[in-house]
């Protein structure tokens, strides 16, 4: 009796089983595309108020452009480049690309060193490591303001850098050294009876495995530090201004320089998902080994 009632349930389970597979892919993917295009919209509404000049933009919604696209002028780009935001580009590029790059290098050196080097004092250093994760940047500003002006780097494009790079590295030490624990000993073990040094294990072995976990702390610092505006704010001068002080000022002084402010926000945002669709392999695979692990 058992068994007969048995059966059935398990066909009727089976079937539905199937039904609700194929049903519930499909609906997800459309769900999936759906959620795509509604985080897309602000995007695309952004560049199409770029695109329009300000009496239109004043005059009517973004949407209207579909029916009428003689809307559509590079005018702003022009007038914003011209007002001299190229610069302010370039020097995001140059605070954002060494503040990623360092973070990188040291906070690797420093995460193989925790992970697989046993030295006297490592596990309470790594835990005053974690615990930096816990401070706050404001309570930095005043005391590194003081020491940059006793320095004579206040307001100069290397202060703002090592002021990321040393916010940066205790998150990047803590990430990277809960990836390298997790890679197999006997591969350095191996390379340790084959007589490599330390540095070139690190550089042959450990590094090429953490490409993934790398790659994405890569992204999150390059984000961080590309969009930061505090830390412009009290440390970059008006010469070495990141975008987002541009823009922070460009807002102050004209209120609502819709012309100004849309192509510059457009461009401050096209940079990061340049670079967050060229490595997204590697970012999804960061992530995967970090829910594993």
């Amino acid at each position: 009796m058992t068994t007969a009632a048995a059966a059935p349930t398990g066909i009727r389970r089976s079937l539905a089983g199937r039904i609700v597979d194929r049903i519930g892919g499909g609906l997800v993917q459309v769900f999936m595309v759906l959620v795509a295009i509604f985080w897309l919209v602000p995007t695309l509404g952004l560049l199409v108020v770029s695109l329009r000049a300000e009496e239109d933009n004043n005059a009517s919604g973004w949407w209207t452009v579909f029916t009428k696209p003689a809307q559509l002028t590079f005018e702003n780009y022009a007038n914003l480049l011209a007002s001299g935001f190229t610069s302010s580009f370039w020097n995001t590029v140059l605070i954002a690309v060494p503040s990623t790059i360092l973070v990188i290098v040291i906070a690797a050196m420093a995460a193989y060193a925790f992970a697989w080097i046993e030295f006297p004092g490592r596990d309470m250093l790594f835990l005053i490591v974690v615990a930096l994760l816990v401070a706050p940047i404001q309570i930095a500003l005043i005391p590194i303001a003081k020491l940059y002006g006793s320095l004579g780097i206040f307001g100069s494009i290397l202060g703002v850098v090592l002021f990321h790079v040393a916010f940066g590295l205790p998150f990047a030490i803590f990430l990277l050294r809960n990836f390298f624990v997790g890679i197999p000993r006997e591969l350095l073990e191996a390379a340790r009876m084959d007589g490599s040094p330390e540095w070139r294990i690190f550089a042959t072995v450990v590094f090429p495995l953490a490409k993934p976990a790398i790659a994405s702390l890569g992204i999150f610092q390059f984000l961080w530090v590309w969009n930061d505006l505090l830390v412009a704010l009290v440390f970059a001068d008006t010469e070495n201004q990141p975008m987002t002080k541009a823009l922070q000022s460009q807002m102050r002084q004209f209120g609502t320089n819709v012309d100004i402010l849309a192509p510059g926000a457009f461009l401050s945002l096209l940079i990061p998902l340049i670079l967050f669709f060229a490595f997204q392999r590697y970012f999804v695979q960061g992530m995967l080994a970090g829910s594993v692990k």
